[in-house]
């Protein structure tokens, strides 16, 4: 109690935050995201499911990033430190926001910029310094200030962000399967895991509620890792011998818009995923019988 007071009596506005190295790049990123998002809508592109997921992305980042900013610009971070290695949640944030903006830099490049394209290559311009920003950060964090990540900003949490940011990309990338029961199967497959990752994230994150769970969470994410390595191997024999027996690739099937590229870019991100869940599945496995992660 004496502590939740003391941490009460520091939670001031300190507006110095947001000029100092951390705050300063936390602005650029922000203004960076929003004008990305901006100039995106207005240009209207099409509904495609990568475009959704760009926007999504540069919405959420910058949303997350400001959030993050207004909480340290008010001290409340010293609150939840309570609940939460802050830290670890920031840093955290920082790599899964660096990944989600450099895989959207490649996503709009290889489908909307051409040539011709001068309004689409300032706005793939702006994604790239976006990424940039978001590198930086992770950086500074990792390598200059040397901050120890407890969970999402460790290997076993950023793991688990990796199997649901190659799950984000294989639903964006879903085409192809209608009136075909097999790939519909695949694609219940692909998504019984994803819901329960983030819960997952959530729970390791928040001590207090990890701590007051009726079971073993370490028991749970074990049996999770073993149905959805189950899964993904289904999806993996089934996805490629439905979608490429007796379909091979076209002559003219360019990379940004031929559908069999985007098929077999969703058997590929399967084999990815299987081996995340496979690996992620040994490493805990061997955490509960004893052996720990470095």
């Amino acid at each position: 109690m004496d502590k939740i007071k003391k941490d009460l009596s520091e939670a001031v506005f300190t507006p110095s935050s947001l000029i100092n190295g951390r705050g300063a790049l936390h602005m650029t990123q922000i203004v960076l995201g929003i004008l990305t998002f901006i100039l995106a809508a207005v240009q209207g592109e099409t509904q495609h499911t990568y475009w959704n997921y760009a926007m999504f992305t540069w919405a959420f980042c910058s949303i997350m990033t400001l959030i993050i900013t207004v909480i340290e610009m008010f001290m409340l971070h010293l609150l939840l430190k309570i609940c939460l290695d802050w830290d670890d949640f920031t840093t955290g944030m920082a790599m899964s926001s660096a990944l989600m903006t450099a895989s959207v830099f490649v996503m709009y490049a290889n489908f909307y910029i051409c040539k011709k394209c001068l309004y689409s290559i300032v706005i793939a311009f702006l994604a790239l310094l976006c990424g940039v920003a978001y590198i930086l950060e992770v950086v500074k964090d990792k390598f200059m200030d040397k901050k120890k990540g407890s969970y999402l900003a460790a290997l076993p949490g950023f793991w688990k962000v990796l199997e649901a940011f190659v799950s984000c990309i294989i639903f964006i990338s879903l085409t192809g399967y209608d009136g075909k029961p097999a790939l519909i199967m695949c694609i219940v497959a692909y998504v019984i895991p994803f819901p329960i990752i983030p819960i997952i994230i959530i729970t390791n994150i928040f001590t207090k509620i990890k701590n007051c769970l009726p079971f073993n969470i370490d028991r749970f994410v074990f049996i999770f890792l073993v149905i959805s390595v189950v899964l993904y191997t289904f999806a993996a024999i089934v996805w490629p011998i439905y979608t490429f027996r007796g379909n091979p690739r076209p002559s003219d099937c360019p990379g940004s818009f031929c559908i069999w590229a985007i098929q077999f870019m969703v058997a590929f991100m399967t084999y990815v995923n299987l081996i995340l869940f496979i690996v992620d599945l040994v490493f805990t496995l061997l955490g509960m019988c004893g052996f720990k992660r470095s």
